[in-house]
């Protein structure tokens, strides 16, 4: 297996929760991301936004500024609103062929979070992944 080297928002993501010592405290952390997210307007809620495969009410919302992508996100459930914190944090800001070279799979291996997600919560986690590589990548 490769190593990688990550950017330093991510690498800084992967080292907050190397010093959390159970699940718990990573699921406390999930969440507080969660809460510190900034909520989406309610007229980006929309079908046209809505993840498609999520078991929550989860939207995303792109927007392509020069080279970069931004992303946004929202969750009506506390635990998936922290997953998408973390899926912004890996992606947004970057540029086509950084994205399509991030494994967020490996990255959330680093997180101690793969292990611990339900088929439904990875399967919507999987779902936010490949709707941001489709926007990014086309």
């Amino acid at each position: 297996m490769t190593c990688m080297t990550y950017p330093e928002n991510i690498q800084d993501l992967i080292d907050d929760f190397a010093f959390l010592d159970d699940w718990e405290d990573r699921y406390m952390h999930v969440i507080d991301l969660g809460k510190a997210l900034p909520p989406l307007p309610l007229e980006a809620k929309t079908d046209v936004n809505k993840v498609k495969g999520c078991a929550s009410q989860v939207w995303l919302v792109s927007d392509q500024k020069n080279d970069a992508w931004k992303f946004s996100g929202d969750s009506d459930a506390h635990i998936v609103k922290g997953l998408v914190a973390i899926v912004l944090e890996i992606y947004s800001g970057r540029t086509a062929e950084e994205i399509s070279k991030l494994d967020a799979n490996d990255i959330l291996s680093k997180l101690g979070l793969s292990e611990h997600l339900s088929a439904q919560r990875a399967n919507g986690l999987a779902a936010m992944i490949a709707r941001i590589k489709t926007e990014a990548l086309g």
